[in-house]
């Protein structure tokens, strides 16, 4: 038992592959990581299985694809195997921490195999929301007239952009300034989780653990902390300044060529949020080190999916977009004792990564895993060619109603040079080159590269196929009655 290694899993959400240094990005949001990445594993095309959260983390966990179990299925089955309960049953002490994202919760089948879980969640759950730029607040004489105005729609003809604006700048005078960044954050920064882990580790022993981290400094509203600010080199943003910039971001009476006049200030206070979760990983690696526990330690970080910044018009992270600005994710493997070797730009699933640390830990994977484990291609070096599939219901914007689970899907296939993207409803599909295009601005026409175009779409039929043919319908049925016994005891 002692000679088995222990693995510290880290997830960051929102986080885009091309905003870390060891993936090429200039600005320095990442200087712990890269160090470590010269020693590690870094795979140049992670791919997640589907995006926001709760179509990303089931296939991390539990190697599985997110809509495997029907489209209404939300979270992680009732004993359903995943990596916490492998590592469990192996004799692992196993522990996570999540920074308050409400989709990672035991209301979701997240606290299994875990003997320490924390969310910090508190109250009633609610979906992830960014709020409301245009909102005085309460039921002032202000929010019911805006209310009237906004109702009259084109009515207004000219002078509604001129209101729009008004009123913005009205909404944001009116609001008492915050008198810190902290007051204003959503979400418990990356040095409080990596407080709660550094306190649980001792609890360990000798035994090989399993810890998940989940952080959510990335994630919108960008308030970041104000010694990330510094260590980014950025000017120190007051409170009135950064809320302005989240308001504004948020705006939906504005279109991309207003919005990116502030594009560059949000993303400075994002990328901010990812140099705190770098920062905070140092903190809980030295730990690890002084307890000599590194040594024997495999590490991976990645992310939950990436986040637009209107490189295709958008912006934070929509499941009716799987382009790669939101499925391209960071992935980084360390493995004590193994040498670096240069990864092949093929896409890697993260449908791969828990058969793959299973295996790097010399444990086996359950047979309900339906990736496969690339370990031997990483060890040497080795070439494969596989195919990225990552899935969405388009018009699930908030996966708390199971109506809005049932929404038609988003599927992409993504090969090493070719990406196709099918939209079922309103029906659409889009082949991208991403050798000669990979900011996917130009999708190819219908009739070149028809024998990929047939192949992908082969492909996609496949997967569909199977998805209904391998469904787990036990489990499927146990997440069915799980809901139904919340939603009960709430109306209880």
């Amino acid at each position: 038992m002692a000679r088995r290694k222990s693995i510290l899993l880290v997830t960051v959400d929102c986080l885009r592959a091309d905003h870390v240094r060891f993936m090429g990005y200039k600005p320095a949001t990442t200087p712990i990581l890269d160090s470590l990445a010269a020693e590690s594993f870094v795979v140049p095309a992670a791919i997640v299985a589907g995006a926001p959260t709760y179509y990303s983390i089931p296939t991390i966990l539990a190697s599985r694809y997110p809509l495997a179990l029907g489209r209404d299925v939300l979270g992680l089955a009732p004993n359903e195997p995943t990596l916490a309960s492998v590592l469990k049953q192996a004799g692992y002490a196993t522990a996570s921490f999540s920074a308050a994202n409400p989709y990672i919760s035991s209301r979701f089948g997240y606290a299994e195999g875990f003997d320490r879980f924390r969310d910090f969640l508190t109250g009633e759950l609610s979906p992830l929301s960014d709020g409301n730029a245009n909102d005085a607040g309460g039921n002032s004489w202000a929010s019911r007239l805006n209310r009237k105005l906004q109702a009259m729609g084109p009515a207004m003809g000219p002078f509604r952009m001129v209101y729009d604006e008004l009123y913005f700048q009205y909404c944001q005078r009116r609001t008492p300034a915050a008198p810190s960044l902290d007051e204003l954050r959503r979400f418990p920064a990356a040095d409080e989780i990596v407080d709660d882990a550094c306190a649980w580790l001792p609890s360990v022993g000798d035994k090989p653990f399993f810890l998940w981290l989940h952080l959510m400094d990335p994630h919108s509203p960008y308030y970041p902390k104000d010694t990330a600010m510094a260590q980014m080199r950025q000017s120190p943003v007051t409170p009135y300044r950064a809320r302005y910039l989240n308001s504004y971001w948020l705006r939906s009476d504005l279109g991309p060529r207003r919005l990116a006049r502030y594009r560059d200030d949000v993303i400075a206070l994002y990328d901010a949020g990812i140099r705190w979760v770098d920062t905070q990983v140092a903190r809980l690696i030295e730990q690890l080190r002084a307890a000599g526990q590194w040594d024997d330690c495999i590490f991976a970080f990645t992310a939950d999916h990436g986040e637009e910044f209107l490189d295709h018009g958008g912006r934070y992270h929509p499941p009716s977009r799987l382009m790669e600005e939101l499925i391209h994710v960071p992935l980084l493997i360390r493995v004590p004792g193994s040498t670096k070797k240069e990864l092949t730009n093929a896409p890697f699933s993260m449908l791969h990564l828990a058969p793959t640390l299973l295996d790097v830990a010399k444990l086996s994977a359950p047979a309900a895993f339906r990736g496969s484990s690339f370990w031997p291609q990483m060890r040497d070096g080795s070439d494969y060619d596989p195919v990225a599939i990552s899935e969405a219901v388009g018009s699930c914007t908030n996966p708390f109603h199971r109506d809005h689970r049932l929404g038609p899907r988003v599927l992409s296939v993504r090969e090493r040079r070719f990406k196709l993207l099918l939209h079922f409803d309103p029906r659409a599909e889009y082949l991208y080159d991403l050798e000669a295009d990979p900011g996917e601005q130009a999708p190819l026409a219908p009739t070149s590269q028809r024998p990929v175009r047939r192949r992908l779409l082969e492909m996609a039929r496949a997967h569909l196929q199977e998805s209904i043919e391998q469904r787990d319908e036990r489990a499927r049925m146990r997440s069915r009655l799980r809901e139904l016994q919340i939603k009960w005891e709430k109306t209880a």
